[in-house]
């Protein structure tokens, strides 16, 4: 039995007024997340799986999963295992069984063939592109079908010879016998059923007319004792239509329908058409590709269902629609990373450096910390030579102004190691930098007395001799932040730059992690290692770098500035 809450949001608020005047028996709550298989689901369906299964667990009621499978032309068993796939991994879990819309595929036939007898559905003969003509618009009522007023036996037999395959396909639809001059124009005689000849992936060849989602939707809802149906708020003109097609079961208990805002996040295509056309025009990879906000696409690139759930918690659902800066998801993974990541150095765009005074053959051992926020993960040991590696952008011939990092005559400290000095800069005939020579000052090791004496610079590096490859693939957004409505194809407007491919250089310790492990590459972000890596060759994924805007620009407003 449920009990009422202390309500955070609209829907919950409902939910109690419900329980209060003893709406569903016992004050039971059970919620539903119906996907379409005919794709993988977007940080948008993110927030509706956090909201169903989060309203269920706060009032102790359950959630199932209907798959929407009333489509067979565009669906696939591949769309099904991901999204369920998906839901498992955002850290939820379904009442069993998992159902389908075509489970009850005789049912629904049966609740057309009840409308019908109850006068108010018929089947029309007229094309998808008369039905569209003559529905009219928000100024004009629509015009009736020649068809609608046949009898209920002509639409009954008519109806069954259409399930027998008897015509067509688009030869002939049932539509709902509603109000052609309604102002809502969703409930002017809406199709009900459509003929398409399609193999199903559950149900095979069996049938040959399909009912469309308004139909199948409040109706399984119904057949499975869904207490509220917890919708975007799109779907909020097409209430009326879920309420009007429950005449159809008799049950007293009769699901009802609450709409919230739909997620929409800057740089992020949603869109299923969209992400489909990418994948198949190969702009990505596939739809797991880390610059894609599917959910494979957000665990490729290294976000992980704590930050993601905690995005929409700060969120939170209202029914104004918006449109959430990318800022805030990306804070929500650096927020979850920054305390459980570990360190490691590696280098992003490498140049080499020559320590000219170093032993030759000496290699000794660092050690650093695996997380300066959680010593309890302990220390690491990482290997020290002669011949190094920095990054390319901390090394300046002709330094700006507070340019603190490596230049010509200036001192800086390696981390965890020495002070060394930049004496001169070796280049091939081209002019391109291809060593720089260095003098260490073997007294400032860091831990021993002379590391007291203090330099502004602090650069990572990696010992060259136990350098591990690592192609890292850094992400730019497919659309910029900025974007606006300019009638352009989207694709026009795709960033042909949205991923940077570099061959860096990694300390030996990254061999010790497995494939999805999380990191956070000293000064250049988060990354994780993707399924593309070998034994001799890894690939990290950068999931966000290190500086946070947002974060800062929520603490301005926070202090009143």
């Amino acid at each position: 039995m449920s009990e009422m809450v202390e309500s955070s949001n609209f829907i919950e608020a409902e939910i109690n007024k419900d329980i209060e005047n003893h709406v569903y028996a016992n004050g039971r709550v059970l919620t539903r997340f119906p996907p379409e298989p005919n794709g993988y689901l977007h940080v948008g369906h993110v927030k509706s799986i956090c909201l169903n299964f989060g309203i269920a667990m706060k009032y102790n009621g359950l959630t199932n999963i209907r798959f929407d499978d009333t489509n067979p032309s565009k669906e696939n068993v591949e769309y099904v295992n991901a999204i369920l796939d998906n839901v498992k991994w955002l850290g939820f879990k379904w009442e069993e069984p998992v159902h389908y819309a075509s489970d009850y595929f005789p049912q629904l036939y049966e609740f057309a063939c009840k409308l019908i007898r109850m006068g108010l559905a018929y089947v029309d003969d007229q094309t998808s592109e008369e039905i569209k003509e003559t529905r009219g618009d928000l100024e004009n009522p629509g015009v009736e079908s020649p068809w609608r007023n046949r009898s209920i036996e002509e639409n009954l037999k008519l109806f069954e010879e259409m399930k027998n395959g008897k015509y067509p396909d688009g030869a002939k639809v049932l539509r709902a016998k509603i109000d052609m001059a309604s102002p809502n124009i969703v409930m002017r005689d809406p199709v009900l059923y459509r003929i398409l000849r399609a193999t199903h992936h559950r149900t095979g060849d069996t049938w040959c007319i399909y009912p469309l989602y308004d139909f199948a939707h409040p109706l399984s809802d119904a057949l499975e004792g869904i207490t509220h149906s917890i919708c975007t708020v799109e779907f909020e003109e097409r209430r009326p239509l879920y309420n009007w097609c429950l005449q159809a079961f008799a049950g007293k208990e009769k699901p009802r329908q609450i709409e919230f805002a739909r997620l929409n996040v800057t740089t992020m295509i949603t869109s299923k058409r969209k992400l489909r056309r990418m994948v198949e025009e190969h702009v990505v990879s596939g739809w797991d590709d880390p610059r894609l906000a599917t959910i494979a696409g957000l665990k490729r690139r290294g976000y992980t269902p704590e930050s993601l759930r905690h995005f929409c918690e700060l969120i939170g659902i209202s029914k104004a629609n918006s449109t959430v800066d990318i800022g805030m998801l990306e804070y929500c993974i650096r927020e979850d990373l920054k305390d459980k990541a570990p360190r490691i150095m590696t280098v992003v765009d490498p140049i080499k450096v020559v320590l000219t005074n170093y032993p030759e053959d000496k290699i000794e051992y660092i050690t650093l910390e695996n997380n300066p926020s959680d010593p309890t993960i302990g220390t690491r040991q990482v290997p020290f030579g002669k011949n190094l590696f920095i990054e390319r952008e901390d090394f300046m011939e002709n330094p700006i102004k507070k340019f603190f990092r490596m230049t010509p005559g200036k001192e800086v400290r390696l981390k965890g190691a020495y002070i060394i000095k930049c004496d001169d800069v070796i280049k091939n005939k081209q002019g391109e930098i291809l060593e720089i020579h260095c003098t260490c000052d073997m007294d400032t090791r860091s831990g021993t007395p002379g590391a007291e004496r203090k330099v502004k610079g602090t650069l990572h590096w990696v010992a060259e001799k136990t350098a591990v490859e690592v192609e890292c693939r850094l992400y730019d957004y497919l659309i910029p932040k900025e974007d606006e409505e300019d009638n352009r194809d989207f694709m026009e407007k795709i960033n042909k730059n949205s991923l940077q491919i570099m061959h860096g250089k990694a300390e030996p310790a990254i061999k010790e992690y497995a494939v999805g492990s999380r990191f956070q590459f000293l000064r250049k972000g988060y990354f994780i290692l993707d399924k593309d890596s070998r034994e001799n060759y890894l690939v990290a994924n950068r999931i966000v770098g290190l500086r946070d805007t947002w974060a800062k620009e929520k603490q301005k407003v926070q202090q009143g500035k």
